[in-house]
């Protein structure tokens, strides 16, 4: 069954017909202020891929992909969990040049997901690749992005509170920047979540860093795949949320491995049969572009500006029963 947290004396600032007005305009601004920051152009995108490509996001490797299969191949398809090997060989394919990169919309299902305010079956992203240079494959231009990224949410929200003056959201434009290692040497008693959200609470507006080897403890703040995101050069952002209160993870991102960093993640995942799927080998030859990467939830971006207590009063998903009932005894409008 799903967790639902009803806020003490939430009521949407919003009716439904003009959340549902809001969230084309949010998305349509978004995009905007989004290419215009990181020099980005939209693409067409799968929503399904052959699993002996290898393109598949496998996230922390325990989750299950929708599989069905085709009649006219008799071959398995699976249902991406998200786009963050596909794109990268989109930029090679395309021809797109270092400083360059695309975006598409991602939809998928996440059917292992757990369910609550902020956790849907069904996930919608804004997926983005760009191409850099070996000489930006550094922390300083990670930075530099996140703040290009943090920028364009932050425009987008003034934006919307022009249209809609009872949005009552307030956003740091301020990102602080932490390590996982130093957040756990803050609090070291804490889980992961819990320190994320003791930290957010204090900072507003976070990005976390390093994201996936273990820690001191010996256990890594959160899971990450071996094969897409350099651990040593990722991240997440995150915003404290006043309706919820709590730390909201908008995007998880970072730049990509290279040759090396791929070989030495696939080792300490005991994942070295990856390596001859056509994706790796392509990867491990060099014959990929130097990328950086990531998503960027629409659904939980249209939540945290809209000031919506919960993931389905701006998507469209499926809920227990138990759920249905809470959110309507107290007054949220699921779609």
């Amino acid at each position: 069954m799903s967790k639902v947290i009803v806020p003490k004396g939430y009521q949407s600032n919003l009716g439904m017909y003009d959340t549902q007005t809001a969230i084309g305009l949010l998305k349509r601004t978004f995009e905007e202020r989004l290419c215009l920051a990181l020099n980005l152009k939209r693409v067409s995108a799968p929503l399904f891929v052959d699993p002996a490509t290898g393109l598949n996001d496998d996230l922390s490797g325990v989750e299950r992909p929708v599989r069905f299969d085709l009649k006219e191949t008799g071959k398995d398809a699976v249902v991406v969990h998200s786009l963050a090997k596909w794109k990268r060989m989109a930029l090679q394919q395309y021809g797109f040049s270092a400083g360059e990169g695309l975006y598409t919309d991602m939809n998928a299902i996440r059917r292992d997901e757990e369910m609550d305010n902020l956790h849907s079956v069904y996930t919608d992203q804004w997926d983005w690749e760009k191409i850099i240079t070996r000489e930006t494959r550094n922390i300083d231009y990670l930075k530099k992005v996140v703040q290009g990224i943090v920028g364009a949410i932050c425009d987008t929200l003034d934006f919307l509170k022009c249209r809609y003056p009872q949005i009552d959201v307030d956003l740091c434009r301020t990102v602080t920047f932490v390590t996982s290692q130093e957040l756990e040497d803050l609090y070291p008693d804490l889980s992961s979540k819990e320190r994320e959200n003791a930290f957010v609470k204090e900072h507003k507006t976070v990005f976390i860093m390093q994201i996936g080897d273990k820690l001191q403890s010996g256990k890594p703040h959160d899971n990450r795949a071996p094969d897409y995101d350099d651990w040593s050069l990722n991240g997440d952002i995150l915003f404290w949320d006043d309706v919820l209160s709590c730390a909201m993870e908008i995007s998880s991102m970072g730049i990509r491995v290279d040759e090396k960093s791929l070989d030495e993640q696939l080792k300490k995942a005991n994942a070295d049969e990856r390596r001859t799927l056509p994706f790796h080998k392509a990867l491990l030859s060099g014959a990929l572009p130097l990328t950086m990467g990531g998503g960027i939830g629409q659904s939980r971006l249209s939540m945290l500006l809209l000031g919506k207590a919960h993931i389905g009063e701006v998507q469209v998903s499926l809920w227990d029963e138990e759920t249905r009932r809470v959110c309507k005894d107290h007054g949220i409008v699921l779609l």
